[in-house]
């Protein structure tokens, strides 16, 4: 399933997407009245959606409706830096060198922006892009083994790592070139693990202004998803909703030579086949 945020009269609704129709879920708002507690309630949650769209009635042509971040504000929204063997070569080359251990930090969960949404670039001389597969946490996961979190993920969404560099050498911890309002635009829907057989087989692309920047597959990554699950919760819970950045592939704009960041007016697409793709404008 495709399940998603929606704009209506400045209300956010809840919605699932079936073919190119946006269908309700308003049927189910008493007792699941947003998408973090549809993920918190498991596969039960999910059986309840599936009835529900019996009830949905006819919906509403995607076209039509604005989409939002497709979850609210999760409990954490982690990152990982180069976990792509091409994009850690390119690091090498701006006198970064590979960390010895996954190396993860935090994006504020108020960067949070929708799949369509611009991006304000703040006070930031050096916007860059970086597209990635988000994963949705389902099951609370803590000490779990890399075999066993599969059963933790609730499904797979794409994220745009929007990074402010000269902010982020600002401090060794990345938080402040990584967090500024609309850095993080995610979306356009969540999609069910369930319906994605393979994560690691995904092929993720960014484009600016139509030029291809990034182009690459998950089957590149260094520490794969499992992996990440199992570290990650070595040391602490993730919990339902919380969302994980998998990291970038090279074709940044900071490991161009020159650098090429991005400008006002600039637009950015993050496409992930199988899940689908999202699209900012740099405001001027």
């Amino acid at each position: 399933m495709k399940l998603l945020r929606y704009d209506e009269n400045g209300r956010p609704r809840l919605g699932i997407l079936e073919g190119d129709t946006v269908l309700s879920l308003a049927s189910l708002e008493s007792d699941y009245p947003t998408m973090l507690s549809i993920v918190a309630g498991g596969e039960a949650a999910l059986e309840r959606v599936r009835n529900a769209l019996s009830d949905a009635g006819q919906g509403s042509s995607l076209s039509q409706v604005r989409l939002l971040a497709p979850i609210e504000r999760p409990g954490k929204f982690l990152a990982i830096g180069m976990n792509y063997a091409k994009h850690i070569e390119e690091a090498k080359r701006l006198g970064v060198l590979p960390p010895p251990n996954q190396l993860w930090f935090n994006k504020q969960t108020s960067c949070i922006s929708g799949p369509f949404d611009d991006i304000d670039p703040g006070v930031t001389e050096e916007l860059d892009y970086e597209a990635e597969l988000g994963v949705v946490v389902g099951a609370p996961a803590k000490g779990v083994s890399d075999v066993d979190a599969p059963k933790h993920v609730f499904g797979y969404t794409v994220v745009n790592d929007v990074s402010a560099r000269d902010w982020q050498r600002h401090s060794p911890t990345f938080t402040m070139g990584k967090s500024f309002d609309t850095h993080g635009p995610i979306g356009p829907w969540i999609v069910t693990a369930d319906e994605i057989t393979d994560p690691h087989a995904l092929r993720l692309r960014c484009l600016v202004n139509g030029e291809l920047r990034q182009d690459s597959d998950t089957s590149e990554l260094v520490h794969n998803i499992w992996q990440q699950i199992a570290y990650l919760s070595t040391a602490f819970t993730l919990d339902p909703g919380d969302l994980i950045a998998t990291g970038t592939p090279s074709g940044v704009g900071a490991g161009m030579q020159p650098p090429r960041f991005l400008q006002p007016g600039d637009v950015v697409r993050c496409e992930i086949d199988g899940i689908g793709a999202i699209e900012n404008r740099l405001r001027g």
